[in-house]
């Protein structure tokens, strides 16, 4: 069902059952003005007859609701029939005592309007006032109330007017709002791509002088740089988290995913910065599949871990699964100077940071927790937060589904530490508009023993290639994948492919419609590509 169906069957659901509750309670109020001797018998149990049909027709409004929800225009149209009908009914025979049931009708007139736009509410004011001209038609008291029915009457076209104003002002505003966002969503976009272009570039060259004949003093420095790369691609990261949250374009794609595997890697990314905290991270977990979005999970459980690098630098940190009956959590404890229980209930605060007198300047904005418990709410889990001033903090991911490993075909075991030559001869393919990144990848690439053909577009060779890697967003002459395509035509085989992006992995991952192809999010961290050449490699060279 859509977001949009799913909505108008709300809206529509809940008026079918206040019209169930309304019902009864006018019935009581009918007979309670009977046992009151306000009105006579007959005139009660006409009001009686007319509301029980009324509650009938809610009824059978709410099961076709149920039955076909959704954005009905004749459905809309009968209900005001028979709304505006029973209380042109109702009023018109029970006189002066069932004046109060004005106010039901002025409140279904504004509910209309604030339901369903103002072209409804306009509807619902003509019927309002045929309503009471019908009244004042039908029944002698009423007519000899001229000054109650014209101020009714004038109330009556006055109020929806009034909310037709506000109704109009808020579409307005909503339509302003849209069109901000729009526009930021357009720079977000943009200036996510041009961003991570220079931040992945220095990354590259750094790891070129990384691998460099350096002296101590030189190696401190690219060191330094390194770092303070690494924190800067960090908060990077938590802005766009943040901004694609509040677009509503994250949608959580569930699959099984390898548990232990899964926090082997994130610790593997994590080991220079784990190495400059000084934290030595353990790491217990059996061999379990959970049901779960990998994207999510691993940015839910990254962002848990730079917190506890931050926060307990010099203290062991253990990574462990935990089994809650049928389900499983993901805990991380750390050592460090814990979190007072008066700010326990804030850090899921946005940009909520804890500060203490003298405190040494930590590097983020406080939007790590935010991001991690928004990603849980997308896939049903939970996270829980327990702290020990002085002893420690433990951050745990609760309510993950175990479910049963796949069956898989044996291969055979390779190396688990390669070569650090593993890449000699490996011809590469390069395709990269940006000069910059182009260089820097290249560099990186013939440091590690490749052999690199450089392109900014569509390759014009006809050499044969081990391995394609290429930029995503090209310009106008053709994508990453229309390069995979054309080199793969070209080899006349399969050719292994990688695409380094600085646009939304989703989106690539749709538009390029290739689970085979790895896509990697720049800015890419060297260690992270070299594993995954070498994986490429292996996997080749055991096909």
């Amino acid at each position: 069902m859509s977001v949009t169906t799913s909505r108008a069957y709300d809206v529509e659901r809940a008026q079918a059952v206040v019209r169930l509750i309304i019902s009864p309670i006018a019935i009581s109020y009918a007979l309670a003005l009977y046992y009151l001797s306000m009105i006579v018998e007959e005139v009660a149990w006409q009001i009686v007859l007319f509301e029980t049909a009324y509650c009938a027709a809610a009824l059978a409004l709410w099961l076709d609701i149920r039955r076909r929800p959704g954005n009905r225009p004749v459905r809309r149209v009968l209900t005001m029939l028979i709304d505006y009908t029973t209380i042109t009914l109702v009023i018109s025979t029970g006189g002066a005592p069932m004046l109060p049931i004005y106010a039901v009708l002025l409140w279904v007139t504004v509910g209309y309007g604030l339901r369903y736009r103002s072209g409804y509410l306009l509807l619902a004011t003509i019927m309002a006032t045929a309503s009471l001209l019908i009244i004042v038609a039908t029944s002698a008291y009423w007519q000899s109330q001229p000054y109650l029915i014209f101020t009714l009457v004038l109330t009556t076209l006055m109020v929806p007017a009034y909310i037709h104003s506000l109704l109009k002002r808020s579409r307005r505003a909503t339509e302003a709002e849209q069109a901000a966002n729009l526009a930021k969503s357009q720079f977000l976009a943009q200036a996510s791509h041009d961003l991570r272009q220079p931040i992945h570039s220095i990354s590259l060259f750094t790891a070129c002088l990384r691998d460099s004949s350096l002296d101590t003093e030189q190696k401190r420095l690219v060191e330094n740089i390194d770092k303070s790369l690494h924190s800067v691609a960090r908060l990077f990261r938590s802005i766009l988290d943040i901004y694609s949250l509040d677009s509503g374009k994250v949608v959580a794609q569930m699959e099984d995913l390898p548990l232990h595997k899964l926090l082997e890697h994130l610790i593997q990314q994590n080991t220079e910065a784990a190495r400059w905290a000084g934290v030595e991270i353990r790491l217990h977990c059996a061999p379990v599949y959970v049901r779960a979005d990998h994207g999510l999970l691993t940015t839910m459980l990254q962002n848990l871990l730079s917190n506890a690098l931050k926060y307990a630098p010099g203290q062991p940190l253990l990574i462990g699964c935990r089994r809650n009956g049928q389900s499983l959590s993901i805990e991380l404890y750390d050592k460090g100077r814990g979190i007072a229980a008066v700010h326990l209930e804030r850090i899921f605060e946005e940009f909520y940071r804890i500060r203490q007198a003298r405190d040494s300047d930590v590097e983020g904005m406080g939007l790590g927790l935010t991001i991690v418990r928004r990603l849980a709410t997308l896939m049903d889990l939970r996270i829980r937060i327990r702290s020990v001033e002085g002893r420690g903090t433990l951050a745990a991911i609760d309510g993950l589904q175990r479910v049963a490993a796949p069956v898989v075909t044996s291969v055979p075991a390779q190396s688990a530490n390669p070569s650090p030559r593993m890449l000699d001869g490996l011809r590469v393919c390069l395709i990269e508009d940006d000069q910059n990144v182009l260089l820097a990848t290249a560099t990186l690439l013939k440091k590690w023993g490749c052999s690199v053909d450089t392109f900014t577009s569509l390759p014009d060779t006809s050499r044969d290639f081990d391995l394609v890697i290429t930029d995503f967003d090209l310009g106008l002459e053709a994508s990453g994948a229309d390069c995979i395509k054309h080199v793969r035509a070209l080899s006349g085989r399969n050719i292994p492919a990688i695409i380094m992006t600085g646009h939304d992995v989703r989106r690539v991952q749709e538009a390029v419609g290739d689970d085979d192809i790895p896509i990697l999010s720049k800015p890419v961290q060297p260690a992270e590509l070299r594993s995954l050449l070498v994986a490429l490699k292996l996997r080749t060279r055991a096909a």
